[in-house]
């Protein structure tokens, strides 16, 4: 057994983000002296990071393991799998290989960030294999909500691993031929060390709609509000289903009008690599608009998971410089929320109704994910070894394991993973050896990982408590008491009708300070701590409430 152990060394699968969740993908494969890095993407902030506009990996690992990271490959041009790249190449600068659009996308990221000159890329091919140190990846052809979408073969010295990126089975796709089967099939035949596939529709029964179906409901629902203006909201990333909004509105004689940053700069560079084709004079500027009447325009915009900034938000509120909602306009949801966005979602469409706007949100979206039958068909086709199921929340995961062994592998060969995991394999064993650095780095502004759990405790504080400053001046040496203390409240109790309140917590502070300056404390810390301590206790006996206290000491020269 040793002899034959020997044979193989052992490949790691790492995933530093993208499990446990949806969005924030990343995983790396190593072997011996190669690190491949699949993915780099963002999340977005959950409710309770308070003022963060991004989460991205923290890539440590790949860090402190520099010199052995070949390249980035990326299966397609989603935030979730692109959006971490202008971050992360700061810290960790390698190639990047992916598709024709997919690298459109990522060059508009790079020149935004200044980094264009700096970071090598190339395009890859369907069919065409690159080679990273031991690896060698091949780009498989899949389909999905965005053009060029690929799975990744990943060949290694231990064997074949199937990355599948987010994919569906689309037989009849907007743009491109469908997924290509029979690749599958035949890196199946050759045999298949492990399978990470996309888990997030694994508990869907059934299989996934064809892209064009909404296009054949975008047609109805226009030749059904034929007098009215129509806004449009979707994903940006979404080229296939703003082609379909355009063939529509090209068919029914209107203009279209292409609304939000984040889709101006996708449809430009899809537009200009020929990934959508816009009939001539279909597209108009927002600026045009006056010139046409209600029923010859379509708007096509942001916003569709009531992001407080995106376009259609903003036109909720009336806030948009350029679009009022008036009580005539049809307005077209064309996404479903993600998990954690109802809310939001629920705000914007209440807010558009009140305006007297017809909203439609049903049928109007199709997932761009696998669902049950098309999860099977790609077991069935690739008879993997090990399941490592990717790319959802644990129930995500969980759902894609019970389908894994339901098609008979092994249940000890599934793998449900946490990011920091290294499992470490070959065709004779797989085990979880280790646990790496991960988690996540939050952006604020311009800065990086500057904002921690401490600083977002404080936020959470605030924005809850409110905030209480105690100013007060000391006479240098003699520590007598000058002036104050006064108390200046924020976001804790409106000053005008709690006087009281503030008078007997002046005398608080007046009894902690004298108490302290008697018993001979000079330390501003202790006599800080002290003033907190007490003010705190006395706030939370009268009002069951914990602001923050912030004391602030001057001190002043004796005369």
């Amino acid at each position: 057994m040793s002899l034959k152990q020997s044979e193989y060394g052992k490949v790691k699968i790492i995933p530093l983000g993208g499990l446990e969740q949806i969005g924030m993908n990343m995983t790396a494969f190593e072997y011996e002296d190669s690190i491949i890095v699949v993915d780099c993407g963002l999340s977005f902030p959950s409710d309770d990071m308070l003022g963060i506009d991004l989460v991205i990996p923290d890539v440590t690992y790949l860090k402190d393991n520099i010199d052995k990271v070949k390249g980035f490959i990326i299966t397609h041009g989603h935030e979730d799998h692109i959006g971490a790249l202008p971050y992360v190449l700061k810290e960790v600068s390698a190639p990047i290989y992916a598709t024709k659009l997919t690298l459109g996308l990522i060059d508009h990221k790079l020149e935004e960030h200044g980094l264009i000159k700096s970071v090598k890329r190339k395009i890859v091919k369907y069919g065409q294999s690159i080679n990273l140190g031991c690896f060698r990846v091949e780009f498989i052809r899949t389909n999905h909500s965005i053009a060029d979408a690929a799975a990744l073969a990943i060949f290694s010295p231990a064997g074949t691993i199937v990355h599948t990126g987010d994919f569906k089975v689309d037989y009849t796709p907007v743009f491109g031929d469908m997924i290509d089967l029979q690749r599958f099939g035949e890196i199946g035949k050759k045999g298949v060390l492990a399978l990470l596939c996309d888990s997030t529709n694994a508990l869907r029964p059934g299989f996934t709609m064809s892209e064009r179906t909404v296009g054949k409901t975008f047609d109805t629902i226009f030749s059904e509000n034929s007098k009215s203006r129509i806004i449009v909201a979707t994903f940006a990333s979404n080229v296939d289903r703003v082609q379909q909004i355009i063939n529509s509105a090209h068919k029914f004689g209107r203009k279209v009008i292409i609304e939000g940053r984040s889709m101006v700069n996708v449809i430009g560079t899809a537009s200009e690599l020929g990934y959508i084709k816009i009939p001539e004079n279909t597209l108009i500027d927002i600026e045009q608009m006056k010139n046409y009447t209600d029923d010859q325009i379509v708007l096509i915009t942001t916003g569709s998971q009531g992001e407080s900034m995106a376009a259609l938000s903003r036109m909720a509120l009336s806030i948009h410089k350029k679009v009022t909602i008036k009580p005539n306009d049809t307005i077209i949801f064309s996404s479903t929320p993600i998990p954690g966005n109802e809310k939001a979602v629920s705000k914007v469409i209440n807010e558009l109704s009140m305006k007297g706007a017809n909203v439609i949100f049903q049928d109007t979206h199709v997932s761009g994910h696998a669902c049950q039958e098309e999860i099977k068909l790609i077991y069935s086709l690739l008879k993997p070894k090990y399941a490592v199921p990717v790319h959802g929340e644990f129930r995500h995961l969980k759902a894609q394991a019970s389908i894994a062994e339901s098609l008979g592998i092994d249940k000890e060969n599934i793998f449900i993973l946490s990011s920091g995991d290294v499992l470490e394999m070959n065709p004779e064993s797989a085990e979880v050896v280790d646990k790496v650095q991960t988690g996540s780095i939050l952006v604020d502004g311009l800065g990086v990982g500057d904002v921690g759990n401490i600083v977002l405790r404080d936020r959470q504080n605030l924005s809850e408590n409110g905030i209480i400053i105690v100013a007060l001046t000391l006479e240098k040496y003699s520590n007598q008491l000058l002036a104050g203390p006064d108390i200046v409240s924020r976001g804790f109790v409106y000053v005008r009708e709690s006087e009281n309140l503030m008078d007997e917590a002046r005398e608080v502070v007046q009894d902690a300070i004298e108490d302290c300056l008697y018993r001979n404390i000079s330390d501003w810390g202790k006599i800080k701590n002290v003033i907190r301590e007490s003010l705190s206790d006395y706030l939370w006996k009268k009002m069951k409430r914990s602001p923050m206290i912030l004391p602030i000491i001057m001190e002043v020269s004796g005369y």
